[in-house]
């Protein structure tokens, strides 16, 4: 199929999610329903200072619920141009966006259950993923894993938090590789977690249960849970997915 058509989009407010993350919420210019599955990532054109455009793709952070809206969460670096372009835009302005692209989804009536695993921002199409599930009604299991080095880098905390309070079926942890001395939850990499969280959901899950891994951040960490559950938990490939952003 060809790619879909370019269209422009118009940044109407943000917001910093931790000290280094902001959150961007885009509208489509010309009002069309903002169509992607969850997962799925879109690429912006940034102009250049010098002269020419930087393409750069970010994962859609939010389900799609029919309006022309979106988000993206960018995390700021100090030598990228996109991201510190990013971080600089100031609503009313105008990004041109080419998308969506990717295969990294899960259906919102995908009806099994699922572990998600995320590093930093990794998180973002994770949420597009659930957010769209409990949307749908979703009463499978929906367990959340998210590793960040500090309390203060924890995204979408408050917001996971009360949804899972809300739902039964979801389950949010946040492990922190540099926990201050009275964090109380989840501690060091989290790929350590994995084993004991895939065992209690399949159980969890119920007799015949086959739940699906859903994995996104950094490549080393991608390819070492990968490598995990495919070897050690001995999930078939068809039940393991994955996008890095590195």
């Amino acid at each position: 199929m060809p790619p879909p058509p370019p269209f422009h989009v118009r940044l109407t407010s943000a917001r910093m999610l931790t000290p280094h993350v902001r959150e961007l919420r885009f509208e489509r210019s010309d009002g069309l329903p903002m169509t992607h599955r969850p997962g799925q990532w879109v690429n912006l054109a940034i102009e250049r200072p010098e002269g020419g455009e930087l393409l750069r793709a970010y994962s859609i952070a939010s389900p799609p619920d029919g309006s022309p809206r979106f988000e993206l969460a960018v995390t700021r670096v100090a030598e990228g141009p996109g991201s510190r372009f990013l971080h600089e835009l100031a609503p009313g302005a105008e990004v041109l966006v080419l998308g969506p692209h990717g295969f990294f989804t899960r259906e919102p009536g995908e009806g099994t259950p699922a572990l998600f695993v995320a590093t930093g921002t990794g998180l973002t199409p994770l949420r597009s993923m659930v957010r769209a599930a409990l949307s749908a009604g979703a009463r499978e299991p929906l367990w959340v894993l998210v590793g960040v080095r500090h309390s203060s880098d924890m995204l979408y905390r408050d917001e996971l938090e009360a949804l899972s309070a809300a739902h039964p079926n979801l389950k949010v942890w946040f492990s922190l590789s540099r926990p201050p001395p009275d964090w109380a939850g989840l501690a060091g990499y989290v790929q350590g977690h994995v084993p004991e969280l895939w065992r209690r959901l399949a159980e969890e899950g119920g007799p015949g249960a086959e739940p699906h891994v859903y994995v996104c951040g950094l490549e080393r960490m991608v390819s070492v849970v990968r490598s995990l559950v495919r070897k050690q938990l001995n999930v078939p490939r068809t039940r393991v997915h994955s996008e890095r952003y590195d």
